[in-house]
């Protein structure tokens, strides 16, 4: 009986080692499935801006005079935000040129029938100097001209013979008869010329100063005209040309000293006070449009960048927001590219679809490119 026992002792302790020694073996377990991840899906980094948004500052030194503006305003474009302490100078140069530029516009018609008056005036003037031209009896002037030519060339004959003869005499004393008699006719010879000289002169003056008056007559007329022609299709164009060159020209200027809203948008930030100096790379004020957002990627490679395509859904996920998923839409993939630790990477600007109200200018966030919808 006792060897019974001991026999199922045995018997059990074997099966116990057995088992124990099957608890000890690794039990099979079905491997996890594999996540399938599409080899069309990229995923980067972005970061987050408004629809609309910049940075303001003086386009010159100065020291500020006034901030019209606070953080949290919302502005209307070309509203005044921030004035320089010489900006009056610059507002009174615009004032001026504005009204040049407006005296032109709103003195149309009284310049017109100046203009007018002018092209009439000088037609008068013009048929004057024609009168006296006509009255001119040019072809009897031009014979006593050719006549006074003639006479000079004989009196210049007649100086080079006293002339001549003087040369004989010259070098006797002078209070010898003959030099003095020579002398004497060859000053004679040479007052001669002189006066044959002056008539013809006056009589070329007699003609060409009436036809120069008739001349000038003439071209004063062709202005006039052509000032009044040019005044009906509207104030003259040149004028106008200029003086709005000087409006620009001191609209230019006066924006140096000025800050304006660029749009419609709501003040982010104001980085200066009145009474601060500033040069041009000082930031002043910083203003965006937050009705829509957009995100630019910074790290897609031209492996990834071939995968992408406009239109194609995202979602994206604020690092500072990591429970909060976002959905947005390509609207542009750069053509250029930049160049980074030896990656070519492109800049992809994705729209915004939904919108959290926590979402703040300059966030950086996780985008997933999701696999194109198939057609």
């Amino acid at each position: 009986m006792k060897k019974q026992i001991l026999n199922i002792v045995a018997l059990l302790t074997i099966f116990s080692l057995a088992l124990a020694a099957c608890g000890t073996q690794p039990t099979a377990t079905p491997a996890p499935a594999e996540s399938v991840v599409s080899s069309n899906e990229v995923v980067a980094e972005g970061r987050l801006e408004p629809i609309q948004g910049t940075n303001l500052s003086f386009q010159t030194r100065g020291v500020v005079e006034a901030i019209l503006v606070q953080a949290g305003d919302s502005v209307k474009k070309g509203d005044v935000l921030a004035r320089l302490t010489n900006a009056g100078v610059a507002e009174a140069q615009v004032v001026i040129a504005q009204n040049a530029y407006d005296t032109l516009l709103r003195n149309e018609s009284g310049d017109r029938a100046r203009l007018w008056q002018a092209y009439m005036d000088a037609q008068t003037k013009r048929g004057e100097a024609e009168q006296k031209w006509d009255d001119l009896n040019v072809d009897n002037i031009e014979d006593n001209i050719e006549d006074d030519k003639a006479t000079v060339e004989d009196r210049r004959e007649d100086l080079q013979d006293a002339q001549d003869d003087f040369e004989k005499y010259k070098d006797l004393d002078e209070d010898n008869s003959n030099r003095k008699s020579a002398e004497d006719d060859l000053e004679r010879a040479q007052e001669d010329l002189n006066q044959a000289i002056r008539n013809l002169e006056d009589n070329i003056r007699e003609r060409d100063e009436v036809r120069a008056r008739y001349d000038a007559a003439l071209a004063v007329e062709a202005e006039a005209k052509y000032q009044y022609e040019i005044s009906l299709d509207g104030p003259n164009a040149d004028q106008l040309t200029l003086a709005k060159a000087n409006l620009d020209s001191s609209q230019d200027t006066l924006s140096n000293y000025v800050l304006t809203a660029p749009f419609d948008g709501i003040v982010a930030d104001v980085s200066v006070k009145a009474g601060e100096q500033v040069t041009v790379e000082t930031r002043v004020i910083s203003i965006a449009n937050f009705d829509s957002w957009v995100i630019e990627t910074t790290d897609i490679t031209e492996l990834e960048v071939v995968k992408l395509s406009v239109g194609q859904p995202v979602l994206f996920v604020p690092d500072a927001l990591p429970d909060v998923s976002l959905k947005g839409t390509i609207t542009e993939i750069s053509q250029a590219f930049t160049q980074q630790g030896g990656d070519i990477l492109y800049t992809v600007r994705i729209a915004v679809q939904e919108a959290d109200p926590r979402l703040k200018w300059g966030m950086t966030v996780e985008v997933t490119f999701m696999e194109p919808v198939q057609q």
